[in-house]
């Protein structure tokens, strides 16, 4: 088949870390989850304009994107979009996942397992000890000197978090332990929600030389909660930044864990010309600070990721395989906790740009994202929130809206189809018949997308409520709740444990930990990975 490639070759690429490779799923959310490769980044076709320039900004980076080789051939129509977006080097896989496991290769369920895998390899090798949760309420009993940090987002941790704990997200740990912990007979405990930030997190502070006795705490707040433990909400509880002799304590120590793992550290000229070669070698520039700092002031180019999260969830920030990732911050501490750990995952070519911002021009505001392929003739198509107001769905028109499906169930205009660029000519086929067909979406711009998709596959003329869904709730305009309207699949969420009917939660997560603590084998089998723990790799 011309533009394809096999899943051999693909798998034989993947091991051999050949140059580069960008291997995209195009399929939804829910379907990658049930299986793909190991080193495939999910990018649904319905949000491809939306993302492909943030993970993959080398328009001549290799590509190939895979389906699970249904009639549907959202790969095929998915490298087309791409190549009319100017990525010259695309090809899809060969019969899509089917292909794949035709041929015998591993097929992994769940979502960031390289780096789910990872975190288990490094509790197995490294030895990094863990405490129950029932241990662990013990100690508080007995009045144990202790400190539980939390190292997820804020968000996370205000969704649930166990009681006491601070949150500390990962890249900002060993900036922050020696004044959360300054006493070295304090225990530390580290957790997440489930176990790989808690690992890595607990083994970040250990490799940095911490005083203190530090352990993960096992399966984080789920096995908090199968221990029959309650969990607070809506926590508040932060890690104010560091004190000058705790930032001092932590460059020292950062710089001897860079040392050990051979962590390079580049000079702006280096970077510059970095820069320049962007049209052969894939680049990503990643500061890790904290939000608020970045938006405060950053490189331009540069892009928030931050440090824990990178670690956890690489392939969603840096999908290319052997691109060259660039780690930004204000002091070196967390950008070299985080490279350390980039290098022993085996991503491609990791440095830390020394004296970052020092004296550089920076932008400020959050991250500009980058829609390609939305031309400004669309806006000619917009119809305003009070002329749609004014018309009724079903008779006066049809109204879709492309919202992911969990946004939809919160709130969406009454009488409108969820729609989903994946499946558009069944869309178009559902749809009533009438003259003029209304689209929206949160902020219009996946409307604007679909919007030529589904007019080739209708006689109605197709228009795109002005500003969206966001525009009809700003003008004070109501939203109905719940499934109606929900005719096709909504296959594009994931769901967390957490996320499972309350009757369900305590089987999900004890499903999630079995597949957790299962993955080293099958990351052995499929040999793609190089994950590498001795110093100086």
């Amino acid at each position: 088949m011309a533009g394809s490639v096999t899943a051999a070759a693909v798998q034989a690429r993947l091991r051999a870390a050949d140059g580069e490779l960008a291997l995209l799923d195009v399929r939804e959310r829910g379907e990658h989850a049930r299986g793909h490769p190991l080193f495939a980044a999910s990018l649904p076709i319905g949000r491809l304009e939306l993302d492909i320039d943030r993970l993959v900004p080398r328009r001549g980076t290799p590509v190939v994107a895979f389906d699970d080789g249904a009639p549907d051939d959202r790969a095929a129509r998915a490298a087309e979009r791409l190549r009319g977006l100017g990525y010259g080097d695309v090809l899809t896989m060969e019969d899509g996942l089917a292909g794949w496991r035709a041929a015998g290769f591993e097929v992994f369920d769940g979502v960031h397992v390289p780096s789910k895998a990872f975190g288990e390899v490094v509790e197995q090798v490294c030895g990094t000890p863990r405490v129950t949760a029932d241990r662990l309420a013990a100690l508080r009993a007995e009045g144990q000197d202790l400190v539980v940090l939390d190292s997820r987002p804020f968000a996370e941790y205000r969704r649930m978090n166990v009681p006491g704990a601070v949150n500390v997200p990962g890249a900002e740990l060993v900036r922050r332990i020696r004044d959360q912990a300054p006493d070295p007979d304090t225990l530390v405990v580290v957790n997440c929600a489930g176990r790989t930030r808690s690992i890595i997190g607990a083994q970040s502070l250990i490799d940095a030389g911490v005083p203190n006795r530090v352990v993960a705490l096992e399966n984080g707040t789920m096995g908090w909660t199968l221990a029959g433990r309650a969990l607070e909400r809506g926590g508040l509880r932060t890690a104010p930044p560091p004190s000058a002799a705790a930032l001092a304590w932590a460059r020292e120590a950062a710089a001897r864990v860079a040392a050990r793992f051979g962590v390079r550290e580049i000079d702006g000229d280096t970077l510059a010309r970095w820069r320049e070669e962007v049209d052969s070698r894939t680049l990503y520039l990643c500061d890790v600070r904290t939000a608020e700092e970045y938006e405060a002031g950053h490189l331009p180019g540069s892009r928030h990721t931050p440090g824990g999260q990178l670690v956890q969830a690489t392939e969603t920030y840096a999908p290319v395989r052997g691109a060259r990732i660039v780690l930004i911050d204000d002091d070196g501490v967390r950008a070299a906790m985080t490279a350390s750990w980039l290098k022993r995952m085996g991503q491609g070519e990791v440095a830390v740009l020394a004296g970052a911002l020092d004296g550089a021009q920076l932008e400020s505001g959050p991250e500009a994202d980058r829609v390609l392929g939305l031309t400004p003739a669309r806006r000619a198509f917009e119809i305003d929130v009070m002329r749609v107001a004014g018309m009724m769905p079903g008779r006066d028109m049809a109204l879709v809206d492309f919202a992911d499906s969990r946004r939809f169930r919160a709130g969406h205009i009454a009488g409108a189809e969820w729609g989903t660029r994946a499946r558009i000519a069944a869309l178009a086929a559902r749809l009533p018949r009438t003259d003029l067909v209304v689209l929206t979406s949160p902020d219009s711009l996946v409307a604007h997308l679909a919007a030529p998709e589904l007019g080739r596959h209708l006689r109605a003329a197709v228009r795109i409520l002005r500003g969206g869904t966001d525009a009809w709730t700003a003008a004070g305009f109501p939203l109905e709740t719940g499934d109606g309207g929900m005719s096709d699949d909504a296959d594009d969420a994931v769901l967390l444990p957490y996320d499972h009917a309350p009757e369900r939660v305590e089987a999900a997560m004890r499903a999630y930990l079995e597949w957790e603590t299962a993955l080293v084998p099958r990351i052995e089998r499929d040999g793609a990975a190089r994950f590498r723990l001795d110093d100086a790799v």
